[in-house]
Parts: structure tokens; C-alpha cells; sequence
């Protein structure tokens, strides 16, 4: 079975689940404030199968699986053959972690901030197959030409962490940018150790020529 299409499938239950039922989201979501005084480690992890509607889990999950196909059948097959589903499914998990833990430290003592989401994942998903393949074209509705990956990682990171800077709203810009952060250290350490290839000289050598 697809790891894409499972994360999806585990992700949308619960959080049409969670729609109706506060009590659940309230003790699943990211909450630091909680996880430092009663020890709720475990919302590190389940605030990512989470989202506040359907609008957001629809663009989350419908980003996540553009990119997860890609190299769960093709990017991170070609680099790391049977582990490719395995691997997918590490950075995805693991990226949830990652991506918050600033939050955690910034917002430990501050009880008013909780957030969920899959965002974090889903920019790791993302910045891995842009390490990979740095020119791949992505384009959005309101835009008629596709856009060079890279350009795209480029004005994502500094624009995620300009608003980070600013603050305000509901949204993890501060989860988006990790996030991102982490699915390229991620991969390029993968292939470095797994299949013995630099994609940092790759990258340099797509970008330039």
C-alpha cells in the first residue's frame, strides 16, 4: 500500500473526526504550555493528524500527495530503491517533531498558544523533491507559468520567515520554514549516507547550468 496514500487516509479520519468532537482536538493538538508541566510529549506528534477545517486538511493533503507520489514511485526510488517508502514515511513523521520544536521553546511558558496541523510535514515533502530536483516546475492556479522549484524554496523560506518574524494569526509560519529546513537536510543527508550522492553539488551544477 501507498505510505502517501495511508498518511492521507490516517490524517483525514482523524481530523474529520476531530471536527466535531473539541474535546479530542483540545487533548491532541500542540499545546507547549501542556507538554512542559504535565509531560504530554505525545502531542509532539498527534498535532500533525489534526487540522482546524476541512480547507486547510484539503490544501495539506492535497500538497502532500503531489509531492509524496513523486518520491515515494519516482524521486526517492531512483535514489533509494526499496527503502524509498520507508524513508518517506521517517521525514514525514519525524518532520511533525522537528518543525515545532522552536515553537516549543518559544511558547513553553505561554498558555494561550496551541496549534495542528500537517504543514510542517508537508513542507519537508515538499523541499525534499526540491532538493532533488531543483527545477521541477510548480505552478499554482493563479499563476499561468510554472515556477523553478528552487525560486519557489527561495521566496517560501524568506516570506515563512518574515511572517514568522511578525506574527500574529493562527498560522505556523514558524513550522513551515523547519519544516522546509528539515526535509532538505534530510534528504541530502539520506542520499549522502544511503545511496553515496551529493546533491548539493547536483543542485549547484541543475541551478547554475
Amino acid at each position: 500500500m501507498s505510505i502517501t496514500f495511508l498518511i492521507i487516509v490516517i490524517t483525514s479520519l482523524t481530523s474529520f473526526i476531530a471536527f466535531s468532537k473539541q474535546t479530542m482536538k483540545e487533548d491532541l493538538l500542540f499545546w507547549p504550555f501542556r507538554i512542559k508541566r504535565q509531560g504530554q510529549l505525545y502531542r509532539f506528534i498527534t498535532h500533525g493528524a489534526l487540522h482546524a477545517d476541512a480547507m486547510h486538511l484539503i490544501f495539506n493533503m492535497v500538497s502532500f500527495y503531489s509531492f509524496g507520489i513523486a518520491l515515494e514511485n519516482y524521486l526517492f526510488l531512483a535514489l533509494f530503491g526499496n527503502l524509498s517508502r520507508a524513508l518517506l514515511a521517517i521525514m514525514y513523521i519525524t518532520a511533525i517533531i522537528v518543525a515545532v520544536i522552536p515553537d516549543y521553546f518559544k511558547y513553553q511558558d505561554q498558555s494561550f498558544y496551541r496549534s495542528l496541523g500537517a504543514s510542517g510535514a508537508v513542507s519537508a515533502v515538499v523541499f525534499s523533491a526540491i532538493t532533488i530536483q531543483p527545477k521541477m516546475p510548480i505552478q499554482f492556479f493563479f499563476i499561468p507559468y510554472p515556477i523553478p522549484g528552487y525560486l519557489f524554496g527561495i521566496g517560501f523560506l524568506v516570506l515563512s520567515a518574515a511572517l514568522a518574524k511578525k506574527g500574529g494569526g493562527n498560522i505556523g509560519h514558524n513550522a513551515h520554514f523547519w519544516g522546509s529546513i528539515y526535509g532538505i537536510v534530510f534528504t541530502y543527508a539520506a542520499a549522502k549516507l544511503l545511496a553515496n550522492i551529493d546533491l548539493l553539488q547536483y543542485f549547484i551544477k541543475s541551478v547554475i547550468g
